[in-house]
């Protein structure tokens, strides 16, 4: 172990540039044409097919396997396309082992799904790099419909309706497009800028025009893009992060994980971020995972996350979890954070360990302490757009029915900022398709058109 990995605190260079570029590569690389051959001949073609309900976006993964098999690749990028146009990015970041291959057959005969994910990887990327737009438009409508956020939803949703003939104007408040895709997801699950790839292959479709640093609330109003917009979906995401509400939390060191994925995620030389020797990451879900993960691989020594409740009730998957601690961090469940200690900077955080009692949460008597020189927060984001004159559901989310309609006559809204599934790119970007569907339907006539 280098003297610099050892150094106390928070630092830079803990890990040389050759031992970074090891840890960040592809988590999963992708398949050749042969290993991909021998994967869809494992695919039984299912008449009903469990892995096609499985999935959010209801792709006829049958079908796309057995376009594989047959030496049509790009058959098989189309099919997956024409029911979810970030397909490639789901391919990478979707929890297949809980949805599509999770519900495979193969599980059953041999405790092996079929690797869909890495199939449909396979497929997408071909088409994506080929450097041409697979669709066509449809002749103009000359209706304007506004799109606030650039993330999973907001994208799905403007290329469906750009697709059908409508000119649309995409609103996000940070410099690039992406929304988590770009901002929120672990480096090593997608390398080498593929989130600006998708989207600029995305974008070829027509019709969208892209204007970032524009807020909602700042730049934007609702009533104004009312008043502007044939229609406005909202796909704002979350952008506020839940606070732990526990004496020190405003400590020195003491930071959302959503912020340090970010950073990591836009560094240009991973070796210049400071990281520290002892990490804390409180939280149980897929953010808390990629920031343990990721601290850990930029040479934190000890790295720990502590979830309040059981393993089988953390949001992050079997998988990631699997993940976590095979790259040294260490999980422990059952405990919530009551202190966090230090004189202005942290270091230490101190647990209590939780028990049910008639069905809710407690805080034990008994506890532990985690010595700590950088603490990270992943427990959870909620809305903070300014949004007064819609609907919300108790969760604080933006109170939606069907697909995606709002209280405000006019205005939908798909993804992490509207109450429904769950908070995973695939689910935004069936929303904002399924949104963008029944805005068409609205201002045409025309009838729905939802895969699946």
């Amino acid at each position: 172990m280098s003297q610099a990995t050892l150094s106390p605190g928070i630092v830079p260079g803990r890990l040389t540039p050759d031992e970074l570029a090891v840890n960040f590569a592809d988590v999963a690389p992708p398949l050749d044409r042969h290993e991909a051959h021998v994967e869809a001949d494992r695919c039984y073609f299912c008449h009903d097919a469990p892995c096609i309900t499985a999935c959010p976006t209801g792709i006829d993964i049958p079908l796309f396997i057995r376009q594989i098999a047959t030496d049509t690749p790009d058959a098989a990028g189309m099919t997956i396309f024409h029911a979810n146009i970030l397909g490639g990015m789901c391919a990478r970041v979707c929890p297949t082992e809980n949805l599509c291959e999770g519900s495979c057959v193969r599980n059953d005969a041999e405790g092996q799904p079929v690797r869909i994910g890495a199939l449909q990887r396979y497929a997408t990327d071909g088409l994506i790099a080929d450097g041409t737009h697979p669709f066509r438009r449809a002749e103009p409508t000359g209706k304007r419909i506004a799109v606030v956020g650039a993330g999973p939803a907001g994208l799905s949703c403007a290329h469906r309706l750009a697709a059908k003939g409508h000119d649309v104007t995409i609103f996000d408040a940070r410099a690039k497009p992406g929304g988590l895709n770009e901002y929120g997801i672990a480096s090593y699950k997608t390398v080498d800028g593929f989130a600006q790839a998708e989207v600029a292959w995305l974008m070829g479709i027509g019709g969208i025009t892209m204007e970032t640093g524009r807020a909602l609330g700042r730049d934007l109003t609702l009533d104004t893009l009312r008043a502007e917009y044939d229609a406005v979906f909202l796909g704002i995401g979350l952008g506020a992060v839940n606070a732990l509400r526990t004496e020190g939390e405003g400590f020195q060191n003491v930071r959302d994980a959503v912020d340090f994925i970010s950073e990591l995620r836009q560094a240009d030389d991973r070796g210049a971020l400071p990281v520290g020797r002892d990490v804390v990451v409180i939280g149980g879900g897929m953010t808390a995972v990629d920031a343990a993960v990721q601290a850990k691989l930029l040479g934190a020594e000890n790295v720990t996350m502590v979830y309040r409740r059981s393993r089988d009730q953390m949001g992050a998957s079997e998988h990631e979890q699997d993940h976590a601690t095979s790259k040294g961090v260490r999980i422990i469940h059952g405990a919530a954070p009551i202190a966090v200690l230090g004189k202005g900077k942290v270091e230490a955080v101190q647990f209590a360990y939780t028990e049910i009692r008639e069905g809710q949460l407690h805080l034990s008597e008994n506890g532990f302490q985690l010595p700590a020189d950088q603490v990270f927060k992943a427990i959870g984001q909620r809305l903070d757009a300014p949004l007064a004159d819609l609907d919300l559901a108790k969760s604080g989310k933006i109170a939606v029915t069907g697909p995606g309609r709002t209280s405000l006559d006019g205005v939908w809204a798909g993804g992490d900022c509207a109450m429904g599934g769950d908070d995973l790119t695939v689910t935004a970007v069936a929303e904002g398709r399924d949104a963008a569907e029944d805005i068409d339907a609205r201002l045409t006539g025309r009838p729905v058109e939802i895969p699946g």
